[in-house]
C-alpha cells in the first residue's frame, strides 16, 4: 500500500501542496522527509507526538525521518496559536530543551534510520545584510500577511520577530533540501502557510518542482474540543511530568465516539486488528478493550515496555486497593492530581486525620465509615477508630494514602 493510501485511511492528511505528485514520487522510491519543532520547553506532549507519529509511519514503510530541533526559530518564537508575543528564553534554555527533545526523539526513533538536525547551526550563521537581500527581497509583504497564522495575529499585533518566523522555517527547508535531498515537509494544520513558503522558495531560488509539502488534520474530541488537555493539564511524554501510570489512564479514559480514530492515528496496529476493535466497542463497549489496546500502545511506543509494566502494575494494584508494594515514585505518580488536603503530622488519630485532610465532613461520619470498613490506608483496612496511622512506608513520610469506598482515592500530604 502507498504510504499516502494508509495515511488517508487513518485520517491523517489535511492538504497537500501536490496530490498527485507526492504520491507518484512516494510510490517510486524512498524519500527524505522532516518535520520541525521549537525547544519552547523540555519535553513534549501529547499534541506534539501528532506530526511525529506520520513521521514515524514513513520511517516504518521505509523512508528516512529528519528531525529538526529548532534552536534558531527556538530562540524568537513561531506565532503560532496564539494571541500574544511568546516570552523569549535564553540561549542557555533553548539549548537545555533542545538536549532533552533529543533524547525523547531517539526514544520515539531509535538510535539509527534517522536523522536529527539544529536549525541554529545555519540560521546563526547567516547576517542581517544577507538576511535581506536572499531572502527578505523573494517574499511579499502582502502574502505574508493573509497567511492564516499572521492574520489571526492583526488585530492584536504581532513583533517584527515574529512575523519573520515564516521566512526562517521556509529558509529551512532549502537547507534541508540542498544539503540531506529532504523533499517533503510534514506539519499541524497550523503550518501550512509555513510550509507552502518553504515550497515556493525552492521554486524561485532554485527552480525546484520536486519539493512538497503535507499537513495533518487539527485533532478535536467528538465533543469539539481540543484534544490533549486534561483537568491536570498537559499530558507530557517526560515520566517526570506526566508518570506512564497518568500516561496510560489518559488513554484508556478516552470516549468510545474517539477510541476507533485514536488507534488509528496513534497505534501501528493493522487494518484488520482495529476493525476488529471496533466491531467490540459497538457490541460491547462495557469491556472497554479497545481502551486497553490504546493505552497499551501508546505507552509502549512513548515509554517502552518496562514503563508499560509499570503503568499496568500501578493500574491493577489501584484497582485491587493492594497498593503496599508501590514504590514511592510510582505513588507519587498515580496520586499527582488526587483529591486530598494535609495533616499536621504523622503519626494521627485516623478519625482526625480523614477530618483534617476533608476526606469526612465530620468525626461521626468518620467514625461511621471506618467501623463499616470503608476506610483503607496505604492498602490496608482499617476497622478501629482509635487507630494511629502513617504516611506510606515508601513515601519517605510525605503522603497517607486513603482509599474510601471501592474507588474514591485521596492522597493526603504530611506537613512535618
Amino acid at each position: 500500500m502507498n504510504i499516502i493510501d494508509e495515511l488517508k485511511w487513518r485520517g491523517a492528511v489535511n492538504q497537500q501542496t501536490d496530490e498527485e505528485g507526492l504520491y507518484k514520487l512516494v510510490g517510486e522510491k524512498s524519500i527524505s522527509l522532516y518535520c520541525g519543532i521549537d525547544p519552547t520547553g523540555d519535553s513534549m506532549h501529547i499534541g506534539h507526538l501528532i506530526p511525529f507519529m506520520i513521521m514515524k509511519r514513513f520511517q516504518l514503510a521505509g523512508h528516512h525521518p529528519v528531525i529538526l530541533i529548532g534552536g534558531g526559530t527556538g530562540s524568537i518564537g513561531d506565532p503560532s496559536g496564539r494571541k500574544s508575543e511568546r516570552v523569549l528564553q535564553s540561549m542557555e534554555q533553548v539549548q537545555h530543551n533542545a538536549e532533552c527533545l533529543k533524547e525523547q526523539m531517539k526514544n520515539l526513533f531509535g538510535e539509527d534510520g534517522f536523522r536529527m538536525v539544529n536549525n541554529y547551526d545555519w540560521l546563526s550563521k547567516i547576517s542581517l545584510l544577507d538576511f535581506l537581500r536572499d531572502y527578505g527581497k523573494l517574499f511579499n509583504i502582502n502574502t505574508m500577511l493573509a497567511k492564516d497564522i499572521v492574520a489571526s495575529r492583526l488585530d492584536t499585533g504581532i513583533s517584527f520577530t515574529e512575523f519573520s518566523y515564516q521566512i526562517l522555517q521556509s529558509i529551512d527547508f532549502k537547507m534541508l533540501y540542498d544539503n540531506y535531498d529532504v523533499q517533503l515537509q510534514i506539519g499541524g494544520a497550523d503550518q501550512w502557510g509555513n510550509i507552502t513558503n518553504g515550497v515556493e522558495l525552492l521554486r524561485k531560488t532554485e527552480g525546484v518542482s520536486d519539493a512538497y509539502g503535507l499537513t495533518i488534520p487539527l485533532m478535536l474530541k467528538a465533543d469539539g474540543t481540543k484534544f490533549g488537555k486534561t483537568a491536570g493539564g498537559a499530558v507530557w511524554l517526560d515520566p517526570k511530568k506526566t508518570s506512564p501510570y497518568e500516561f496510560y489512564q489518559f488513554w484508556f479514559n478516552q470516549d468510545d465516539r474517539d477510541v476507533v480514530k485514536y488507534l488509528k492515528y496513534f497505534t501501528f496496529l493493522s487494518m484488520e486488528e482495529i476493525e476488529d476493535l471496533e466491531k467490540e466497542v459497538a457490541e460491547h463497549p462495557e469491556h472497554r478493550n479497545a481502551q486497553r489496546k490504546l493505552a497499551e500502545e501508546v505507552t509502549r511506543f512513548v515509554h517502552g515496555d518496562e514503563g508499560l509494566a509499570q503503568a499496568e502494575k500501578v493500574t491493577q494494584a489501584l484497582f485491587s486497593g493492594n497498593i503496599q508494594e508501590l514504590t514511592g515514585d510510582e505513588i507519587e505518580g498515580a496520586f499527582r492530581n488526587t483529591k486530598g488536603g494535609e495533616v499536621a503530622k504523622a503519626p494521627i488519630n485516623i478519625v482526625e486525620a480523614l477530618v483534617e485532610a476533608g476526606v469526612e465532613k465530620s468525626k461521626r461520619q468518620a467514625r461511621e465509615d471506618v467501623t463499616n470498613g470503608a476506610i483503607r490506608v496505604n492498602g490496608e483496612q482499617v476497622k478501629d477508630t482509635e487507630a494511629e496511622i502513617s504516611a506510606h512506608p515508601n513515601t519517605n513520610g510525605k503522603f497517607i494514602i486513603i482509599k474510601k469506598g471501592k474507588k474514591n482515592y485521596f492522597s493526603i500530604a504530611v506537613k512535618e
